[in-house]
């Protein structure tokens, strides 16, 4: 089945991400289906090997995995510098630029990003692509006071956004009490421009274009493991 190399190719991409993490080291713990499995291999160091770290989780899920697998955790206010942190992305272009927030975590996660001295991303293939955009949504995350406002904005610059829901006319709550819009921009082909655009308008929290932030990824394919380091 096709979906059963999918979760080795991600287990496997993880294993090797964590291979970066060294002792006494401040993590940051991503979430998501992908960073699951590094936080799970980390947990094993930490019980098998005696690896001594504390994880800085990016969401309610990823701090209830930390404890699930005996990970102890702290804060920012506590350690506000990160030495490394092990991620998921829902797309990766040739530069290492990252579309996230599929999993409604993106706010957190780039918080937690930009506080690391590395942030290394880990995938598979199909994750991939020429340029941000293709067939994939760009999650922003907002004030739900400020959804008409922010739609009738997006759609000035030339998105479609559509409103995340759990059910009919229930909308997805982040674990910041916002919403999630979810943006068709096409082929993006300036995203560093599309983000400063979103990030002007009154209400817009977080995008999921995440430029600039990533050191290495680790990506999984049906038999190997490939690293591809920043340029």
């Amino acid at each position: 089945m096709v979906s059963d190399w999918i979760e080795d190719a991600k287990m496997r991409a993880a294993k090797e991400a964590v291979k970066n993490v060294k002792d006494n080291f401040i993590i940051g713990l991503g979430s998501g289906s992908t960073a699951t499995y590094a936080i799970e291999e980390i947990g094993r160091r930490v019980r098998e090997e005696g690896l001594r770290v504390l994880g800085v989780p990016t969401s309610h899920q990823s701090l209830l995995l930390a404890a699930k697998f005996s990970i102890p955790t702290t804060t920012l206010y506590e350690h506000p510098i990160i030495d490394l942190t092990i991620d998921g992305a829902d797309q990766i272009d040739p530069e290492l630029n990252l579309i996230k927030g599929m999993g409604g975590a993106l706010t957190r996660e780039k918080i937690i990003a930009a506080a690391s001295k590395q942030l290394i991303i880990v995938a598979d293939e199909r994750k991939l692509t020429d340029k941000l955009g293709r067939n994939q949504l760009v999650p922003v995350e907002i004030i739900p006071l400020a959804e008409p406002i922010v739609v009738r904005k997006i759609k000035e610059v030339g998105g479609k956004p559509y409103l995340r829901e759990v059910k009919k006319n229930v909308p997805y709550i982040t674990d910041n009490g916002n919403f999630i819009l979810d943006v068709d921009f096409g082929i993006i082909e300036d995203p560093i421009e599309l983000n400063r655009k979103l990030k002007m308008i009154p209400g817009v929290v977080e995008t999921g274009l995440f430029l600039g932030m990533t050191h290495s990824a680790y990506i999984g394919t049906k038999t190997t493991v490939e690293k591809i380091s920043r340029r």
